[in-house]
């Protein structure tokens, strides 16, 4: 299930969940950026929890729901969203999806993190550097939450 969307596939079972998404799918907003897991441009969410898809088999997650960053707001903008363009937070963009849905899980188990645990949660890398603009971001939304 991917995006609330039943889908049946012949595919390896090894191939990784990135390219199932990408090119049978059809779903281009997850990246593809080191192919080792280390930069996170490729996270999606597996039962809600933020997984880097570049190296995870398709078999793997064959039962499991999977959310990506198209059916992150299933039609609107969803709260991260929101701050990330209230915050401008975006340089060349490449590693935003990733990013958005590395902090939404984060965000969906912690709604008010430190700085400390939003570094430990999201290591996801910028090569842009907007990292500022990120916890800007983040602390918005957590005073936001904190608020409701």
């Amino acid at each position: 299930m991917v995006n609330g969307e039943a889908h049946e596939l012949d595919v390896e079972p090894d191939v990784p969940l990135l390219w199932i998404l990408r090119d049978e799918l059809h779903l281009t907003g997850t990246k593809y950026g080191c192919g080792i897991s280390a930069c996170g441009a490729c996270t999606v969410h597996v039962a809600g929890k933020a997984m880097r898809s570049c190296t995870l088999p398709v078999a793997a997650v064959a039962h499991e729901p999977i959310t990506t960053i198209e059916g992150l707001g299933a039609g609107a903008l969803t709260a991260v969203q929101k701050a990330w363009i209230e915050q401008q937070v975006p340089q060349c963009g490449y590693c935003q999806s990733g990013m958005i849905m590395a902090v939404s899980a984060l965000l969906a188990s912690n709604p008010t993190p430190s700085d400390d645990e939003l570094s430990a949660a999201v290591t996801n890398i910028c090569r842009c550097g907007t990292y500022p603009r990120i916890r800007a971001a983040v602390r918005a939304l957590a005073a936001r939450m904190g608020e409701g």
